[in-house]
């Protein structure tokens, strides 16, 4: 726990409280760490354009210690074809723990990206942080 606490939960809150600065780019690229799964594994995702587009790939995977892990996600896009402007983008996701698709949208708000999506009328929603 010492050590998730040291790689993760420390710089995280640092991040959010704006301790560590992050340089603030517009629109979603970089790398962002989501927050804990079912597992209690976390991913870095790298965000980048694909085209007219963002698309973001799981590039690590980490155990609730902290440690990265071998993962079937490792590679896996988790968001494609999200078109919009400097701070909200919208097109499709895929949610591992699901393993469906869904229409999504993400509002990016400095160093902090929220990341939704709707199945009917039944939406979700995470906040990400951007770690480089």
């Amino acid at each position: 726990m010492t050590h998730l606490l040291a790689k993760f939960v420390v710089p995280a809150a640092a991040l959010w409280l704006g301790i560590i600065p992050v340089p603030a780019t517009s629109g979603p690229e970089g790398v962002w760490l989501t927050p804990p799964d079912r597992k209690g594994q976390t991913a870095h995702v790298d965000a980048k354009k694909c085209g007219v587009a963002y698309c973001g790939t799981i590039v690590t995977v980490f155990a609730p210690s902290g440690e990265p892990i071998s993962a079937a996600t490792v590679g896996q896009r988790v968001f494609w074809d999200m078109i919009g402007s400097s701070d909200v983008y919208e097109g499709r996701a895929f949610v591992p723990a699901h393993n469906r698709n869904y229409n999504a949208r993400m509002r990016v708000n400095g160093n902090r990206m929220t990341v939704s999506g709707c199945l009917g009328l039944v939406c979700q929603s995470q906040i990400w942080l951007r770690v480089r």
